[in-house]
């Protein structure tokens, strides 16, 4: 895969896709979003890898936000149409089967802060930065912030932080549930590395089987979650990992997966 503005490794069923803008804080500009959609599409259908880690290029961003000299020209349409198409990726970011963690490492703004939050874990360096400063602008989060925010933090915290527009610390952001771990700032791509290595060796069918489950589960009623919850269960009963994992078991042997 050839890109303009992103790195993709890929190791050990692990692939990392870095968005690679350092000059402008990796901020996300058109190309750049239909990049990334594009490079997350061929990383679903490859069977080698298991699990993605996003990151941003240098020490100073994961993200800083959209690309502001971009959108200062947009009329309404346009900006809704922008707004549409950065929604767009980031469900597919939340749908994708396979785990994807953001390793937040500097400044996440904005699209960068409503990116990571599309992501299954969040985990961030000591010296990020994390926020939804849109209403310094005189706008409002357009990339599905005001909607994932609240859901993550709860209604009251996340009003605060989107009427102010303040940037919190990584401490802060896992006080309040924003991020799941902080690590000092060279350890967090190694940490994500050995996070998403452990999760890449676990049987698939199941780990995606959970992720369906868990988001799905939560835009529903408790009654139709729970019987959700019970078909998904029943389905495990259908694969080769299910009875590998628990003959493993009662032998007191590793399971071998299959993935299947």
């Amino acid at each position: 895969m050839d890109f303009r503005n992103l790195l993709l490794e890929k190791k050990e069923r692990v692939a990392v896709l870095t968005v690679n803008r350092p000059a402008a804080l990796n901020a996300l500009d058109p190309a750049t979003i239909a990049e990334l959609g594009e490079a997350l599409r061929k990383l679903e259908e490859d069977r080698d890898v298991h699990v993605v880690i996003l990151t941003g290029a240098g020490d100073r961003a994961f993200i800083a936000g959209g690309d502001i000299s971009v959108m200062v020209s947009l009329g309404p349409l346009e900006a809704r149409e922008a707004a549409r198409s950065a929604q767009k990726l980031f469900c597919q970011i939340e749908k994708m089967p396979k785990v994807v963690i953001a390793a937040i490492n500097g400044y996440a703004l904005g699209g960068g802060c409503e990116l990571a939050m599309a992501c299954d874990i969040r985990l961030a360096a000591e010296s990020a930065k994390i926020g939804q400063p849109e209403v310094n602008l005189g706008i409002i989060p357009g990339w599905a912030g005001t909607q994932r925010l609240p859901r993550l933090v709860g209604k009251g915290i996340a009003k605060q932080l989107l009427f102010t527009g303040d940037m919190i610390s990584a401490r802060r952001a896992m006080e309040i549930g924003l991020v799941n771990e902080v690590y000092p700032d060279d350890g967090l791509l190694p940490a994500a590395r050995e996070l998403a290595a452990r999760i890449a060796a676990k049987p698939q069918v199941a780990v995606r089987l959970i992720k369906e489950a868990v988001d799905n589960g939560l835009e529903m009623g408790s009654e139709q979650a729970f019987e959700y919850e019970a078909d998904l269960f029943g389905l495990c009963f259908a694969t080769e990992d299910q009875k590998e994992g628990m003959n493993a078991f009662l032998q007191k042997r590793p399971p071998v997966w299959k993935n299947q």
